[in-house]
């Protein structure tokens, strides 16, 4: 037992001994099923704090001959798994967390080449593992296991963490080339395959494809763009989060559209399971996972100078999803040289969602939008955008209000402050525009378009999630009259969705003339 080759669980007993545990070992029972095959290489890239390494040091525990897991894992939910211990404790593991690596390797004697740092650990650990086997001083990692499997047939499972962060740190050249040549050395020689049962390498982006892709074209992607059968396995499931929400007494709606909105299969929806455990712990929803960064990450790439940036982040803000080509990125940081690079980067950061059956991003929820707004509000570049932002707010208050003269003259405002996003070509873009000009609803509404209700459609409902507000039905004309709108309202009974609202109702009727330019409204409050 060793600290890198066959370690024990104390790092997984840490993990599952914490208050708020989920149980997520089932993706023991789809690695199980890769081992062996072809498909043993698993590239697993996620956003940061979404349960990596908590994964990989469940990985290590079940599959490192270094540990005795067999009681902790029969009282999981891999134990009723039949033939689960088929492979419980069987293997040679080497587990590198290469961040940690990196990180000492800066500190600790002034060391440079982290790969030859890890390399010599390593081996110390080989010797002590196998003392009936000559391991020469100088050897690599790659060539101690193909010696093992040489000569007692045993086999190994790599496991690194953070494989990327030589790559998102920059690192000097010949620090580089160290790199590419330690992957190439355990990845790329096919003498090595048959002794290798399973890679795992975890990191925010998935492989690289200038320098790192030849070294490593053997592993299977599994990202926040395509998860394919790990969807469900790292984060936490809607389901997951119901019931904990259930057991701890919180909202499930509120935690929602706090932390929901990660959209990684057509089944599957993730939360962030940093900012669902933060909120647990205080009782109260809040920005957790944004508050472990600073916000200049995102600001870096939104303020680039590509054509049709800032129109995107003005409607992606507003709640609207657009469409992201995620197959022209190479996964680093120095070919983000277009939109689409920018998002798909931003994808993988968490910063967006991705729906991969539209082809579309979006921002995925109320902890992360905040994010957006810090990161535009104090830029020349997005002036208009905050204006609408405040704006937005004055407009909802003065709805809540019945203010009919202050909502129009908003409403004219916003017309202007954005114009290229709020043309009101048909009743689609006018729809539309209303709601980029309601932004701030989303602080306190879930905004539905086209709720089916009464004899028809109302063009637009706001249901409150915060108490003392009240719920609002609105309907827009063109070209008409706001009385027009009201009565429509009433006529097609579009409150009748909202009957089971116990609380104040406003219809609110709204009109812009094309000719004025100029909009008008009527407000009406009814005490359901």
């Amino acid at each position: 037992m060793g600290i890198y080759l066959n370690p024990n669980a104390e790092a997984f007993k840490m993990d599952k001994n914490t208050d708020i545990y989920v149980d997520k070992s089932l993706v023991l029972t789809e690695l199980n099923k890769l081992l062996g095959t072809r498909q043993n290489f698993v590239c697993m890239s996620r956003a940061r704090r979404f349960g990596k390494s908590m994964a990989g040091n469940m990985i290590s525990a079940y599959y490192s001959k270094g540990c005795d897991a067999k009681e902790i894992f029969s009282k999981m939910k891999i134990g009723d798994v039949p033939g689960y211990e088929d492979n419980l404790n069987k293997f040679n593991v080497i587990k590198l967390d290469l961040n940690g690596w990196y990180q000492r390797s800066l500190i600790e004697e002034n060391r440079t080449d982290v790969i030859k740092y890890i390399q010599e650990e390593v081996l110390e650990e080989f010797r002590e593992a196998f003392p009936s086997i000559d391991f020469k001083q100088g050897t690599s990692i790659a060539t101690n296991i193909q010696k093992v499997y040489g000569k007692t047939g045993e086999k190994f499972i790599i496991i690194i963490d953070e494989y990327d962060v030589l790559v998102r740190e920059r690192v000097a050249e010949n620090v580089f080339e160290s790199y590419l040549q330690f992957l190439n050395s355990l990845f790329k020689d096919t003498t090595l395959r048959p002794a290798i049962a399973l890679a795992y390498i975890t990191g925010i982006l998935p492989i690289v494809r200038d320098k790192v892709q030849s070294k490593l074209n053997e592993f299977r992607e599994y990202s926040m763009i395509d998860a394919q059968q790990f969807a469900g396995m790292i984060g936490f499931t809607k389901e997951e989060v119901v019931e904990l929400c259930h057991q701890y007494g919180l909202d499930v709606d509120d935690c929602k559209r706090w932390y929901d909105g990660y959209k990684m299969s057509s089944t599957v929806d993730l939360f962030n399971p940093l900012s669902v455990v933060r909120a647990i712990e205080s009782k109260r929803f809040g920005s957790y996972w944004t508050a472990t960064s600073s916000f200049e990450v995102l600001k870096d790439y939104i303020m680039m100078d590509f054509d049709g940036i800032k129109q995107d982040v003005i409607s992606m803000i507003s709640g609207k999803s657009v469409h992201v080509n995620v197959n022209k990125f190479k996964n680093t940081i120095d070919s983000i040289n277009n939109k689409d690079n920018v998002f798909t980067y931003l994808i993988h950061l968490g910063y967006l969602c991705y729906n991969y059956e539209d082809e579309t991003c979006h921002i995925p929820n109320a902890e992360v939008r905040s994010e957006w707004i810090n990161a535009i509000e104090d830029d020349a570049n997005y002036n208009a955008v905050m204006a609408l932002v405040n704006n937005s707010k004055r407009l909802l208050d003065a709805t809540i209000d019945g203010d009919e003269e202050t909502v129009a003259n908003a409403l004219d405002a916003a017309h202007t402050e954005v114009t290229s996003n709020l043309t009101y070509n048909d009743e689609h873009c006018f729809q539309s525009a209303i709601c980029l000009a309601y932004f701030y609803a989303n602080t306190r509404y879930t905004l539905v378009k086209e709720l089916p209700t009464g004899k028809g459609y109302a063009d637009l409902a706001l249901i409150p999630f915060l108490p003392n507000i009240p719920a609002m039905v609105i309907e827009l004309k063109h070209n008409k009259s706001s009385e027009t709108a009201l009565q429509q309202i009433k006529d097609k009974r579009y409150d009748d969705a909202l009957k089971h609202y116990q609380g104040d109702l406003l219809f609110v009727g709204i009109n812009y003339d094309e000719k004025t330019k100029k909009h008008e409204c009527k407000i009406e409050k009814i005490v359901l």
